[in-house]
């Protein structure tokens, strides 16, 4: 598989890393203005975004009307995520974003639905999440701890919202940290006076986010429309 990397940071390399140690081709490499290439003549199979929150949507939309399926990952742009979407379909392409790749937070995100459900009518417990990241991390919270937040949102309704650090009782408090060399920790946590319940998870380096990626990657080759994560988990666990 010919894959072009749009954004060539350290999310970038790790990817690169692991793509060709799963036998394929990095085609192209882009960390500047996209439009100076033509890419419909360049044979890209699936291109993967990791680059900044101000250049993704042209990245994204770019490949969309070069007719190139698209795995993203880069937060902060989500504005515009209808609009990509109406950009995809209008061109017959295929995407998938995703504010996480990698398979263990997938996972995680599907134990905080079935927790959240279980909590929704326990009103004696208090929620809130928090996230640590390194400090070259531009945007916060991470989208990771969005969709957690969302996800909690969902199905109980008594939180309406999320609110960075402060918060009133119907929305859900996120805090986030900046630590040195921190690839990413997510945690959920239901508090009441008698005992917490909590889940977490902690990535150990960016391979597991790199590797996640890749496979979606692998996954949307050949496909049309918008998909998700939860599409290339369940293949792979069917």
């Amino acid at each position: 598989m010919k894959i072009a990397l749009l954004g060539y940071g350290r999310m970038g390399q790790a990817i690169e890393s692991i793509a060709i140690e799963r036998g394929h081709e990095i085609i192209l490499k882009i960390d500047k203005n996209i439009e100076s290439y033509s890419l419909e003549e360049i044979g890209i199979d699936v291109a993967i975004d990791f680059s900044i929150p101000d250049a993704a949507f042209k990245n994204i939309t770019s490949c969309f009307k070069a007719g190139i399926p698209v795995v993203s990952g880069t937060t902060g742009w989500l504005d515009k995520y209808d609009e990509a979407v109406e950009m995809c379909n209008d061109n017959d392409a295929a995407f998938i974003y995703a504010s996480n790749f990698s398979l263990g937070v997938n996972i995680f995100f599907e134990l905080n639905k079935k927790l959240a459900g279980m909590m929704k009518n326990l009103e004696e417990y208090g929620v809130e999440i928090e996230e640590i990241h390194h400090t070259k991390k531009l945007d916060a919270p991470s989208g990771t701890a969005i969709s957690l937040a969302e996800q909690i949102i969902d199905v109980n309704e008594r939180k309406k919202g999320w609110h960075l650090e402060t918060a009133n009782d119907n929305e859900i408090p996120v805090f986030a940290k900046r630590i040195e060399d921190v690839p990413g920790t997510h945690t959920v946590s239901y508090t009441s006076r008698i005992d917490d319940i909590e889940i977490m998870h902690t990535a150990h380096s960016r391979e597991g986010f790199a590797k996640g990626a890749v496979v979606a990657a692998e996954w949307l080759k050949d496909k049309k429309g918008v998909h998700t994560m939860k599409d290339v988990l369940s293949s792979l666990f069917e």
